[in-house]
């Protein structure tokens, strides 16, 4: 089955879970955090483009509907989703109107997932889903659910490939049909993208054509009471490496595992294979200038441990994993429910912190 959908999951732990909890931004043994934007929707996926401006993908907060039932309620669709750009200090939505669809208090949000910018400004993003909805469920105004889309500058919207209606088609896995597209990278003329409800990987071409790259495995895992049970994969986070090959990080779906999240090596061509094990509920991945992989962990406790009476419980981190295998744990305390990271060209790190929250999320730069 694929219920395993990034939204799903973290809406099942976090609807009580308040940003004020653990709001501080306190000094670290390895570096500092510092607030360069708050007041954000559901912050999710970065890029930093040439001239170092931060783009990021808000997944918004819903709206009035239409509505499906969700896990807690309601959700409902709305045109609230944005991509927001920091520049010189300053914060400001150079694109709205992007589909969203949340709870009342704007949790469980889906929409705008990740983006990548262009030389000359354009922008491509992944427009998340819902569980058990289509892009149809939510009528003319929800279709670019389930997408990959285009901005142009100065432009509107429009779709490049629609990957639900692949998923439909074709089911790579052989599983539930179900699609959410997350992590998105530009390779050449193509766009890569981490289906974490179809465990895939994807290409998209210049012609809005799909193809599949990669399937990744379920496997195994010790559950509840001590029966073993299949975990599918979840890749909800990929990056480029120095040598070319695509790493796609797993969240991992129930029973979620502390400790049991992979990075795989993906090749095209060549089946996955592993190239790193330990990390927790992985929720993206950004090689530094040093050849580092930055590995962002969206609850280093583990999903299936979050309280919301338990503020230490909803800490994320950043961890640094070196070309020779060591690893760093750069930043933790004062990161909280993080979703999304860049990697400056000069090594400066970002984050979207209290990222599945609507109104209360903020980019940190850290400083190692």
């Amino acid at each position: 089955m694929k219920k395993n959908s990034v939204p799903l999951i973290m809406a099942a732990m976090l609807l009580a879970v308040l940003p004020t909890a653990v709001s501080a931004h306190p000094k670290m043994a390895s570096g500092t955090i510092t607030v360069i934007a708050k007041g954000l929707n559901n912050p999710r996926g970065l890029a930093i483009a040439a001239d170092g401006s931060i783009y990021v993908a808000e997944a918004g907060s819903g709206g009035k509907g239409p509505c499906v039932k969700g896990e807690s309620g309601p959700t409902c669709f709305g045109l609230t989703g944005a991509i927001a750009r920091i520049h010189q200090g300053k914060v400001s939505r150079i694109v709205t109107g992007l589909p969203s669809v949340a709870g009342s208090n704007g949790s469980e949000s889906s929409g705008p997932f990740d983006l990548t910018v262009a030389a000359d400004g354009s922008m491509n993003l992944t427009i998340q889903g819902v569980d058990r909805a289509t892009p149809q469920s939510f009528g003319k105004a929800g279709a670019l659910l389930q997408h990959l889309v285009r901005v142009e500058v100065g432009g509107t919207p429009h779709a490049i490939a629609n990957l639900y209606s692949y998923e439909t088609v074709n089911n790579p896995d052989g599983r539930e049909i179900n699609s959410d597209p997350c992590a998105l990278v530009t390779q050449g003329t193509r766009e890569i993208v981490a289906d974490a409800a179809a465990n895939d990987l994807l290409a998209v071409d210049a012609t809005g054509n799909v193809s599949t790259l990669a399937v990744l495995p379920s496997r195994i895992v010790m559950g509840p009471g001590g029966k073993q049970i299949p975990m599918e994969t979840v890749p909800d986070a990929l990056a480029v490496g120095p040598d070319g090959a695509y790493y796609v990080g797993e969240l991992t779906g129930f029973p979620f595992p502390v400790g049991g999240a992979r990075i795989y090596r993906v090749q095209p061509g060549n089946k996955p294979t592993v190239y790193a094990t330990g990390f927790t509920n992985i929720i993206s991945l950004a090689f530094g200038p040093d050849h580092s992989l930055y590995v962002l962990e969206i609850f280093k406790g583990g999903l299936g441990k979050v309280d919301p009476k338990k503020p230490a419980s909803t800490l994320g981190a950043v961890i640094r994993l070196a070309p020779d295998g060591t690893r760093t744990t750069i930043a933790d305390r004062g990161l909280v429910a993080p979703t999304g990271l860049a990697v400056s060209a000069t090594g400066e790190i970002y984050v979207s912190n209290f990222g599945v929250f609507s109104g209360a999320g903020e980019v940190v730069r850290i400083t190692p």
